[in-house]
């Protein structure tokens, strides 16, 4: 059962803020990059593209972090240590989900149109540590 996330923290998750997700490349170093996400009840939802380094290093190894903050107060941040899923981005549901989210209610069109042989996968994390002052928040 994934941990329960406070008000503070879903705020800061459901704001359209870019978070850096960080996998464990198959050298164990780690390999961040900077993403979209969303949340489904409090595991959280990142899409890429099928083969990327982050969607290989979760199959590989499903341990993650994501760190995400304010950029109008930069000392507002979680850090959310978990392990990750894959599945299929099925008809790319989750990538329009999350463009809508960032960039307002029809700018998903263009995720749904693209080439089928972009194929998108959804990285499912289930948080089982949450750090940073808006952990702490209330």
């Amino acid at each position: 059962m994934p941990i329960e996330l406070n008000d503070t923290v879903r705020s800061l998750l459901d704001a359209p803020h870019p978070a850096v997700l960080t996998t464990l490349n198959p050298d164990g170093s780690p390999q961040s990059s900077v993403v979209w996400v969303s949340r489904d009840g409090s595991e959280l939802l990142v899409s890429t593209l099928q083969g990327r380094r982050k969607a290989r290093n979760v199959a590989a190894d499903p341990r993650v972090g994501l760190t995400v903050f304010d950029p109008a107060n930069p000392y507002l941040y979680v850090e959310i240590r978990g392990t990750a899923t894959l599945a299929p981005d099925t008809d790319r549901a989750v990538a329009v989900r999350i463009t809508e989210e960032y960039l307002g209610p029809g700018s998903g069109k263009d995720a749904q149109q693209a080439p089928a042989q972009e194929v998108r996968v959804v990285v499912r994390i289930t948080p089982t540590k949450v750090l940073g002052n808006a952990a702490k928040a209330g």
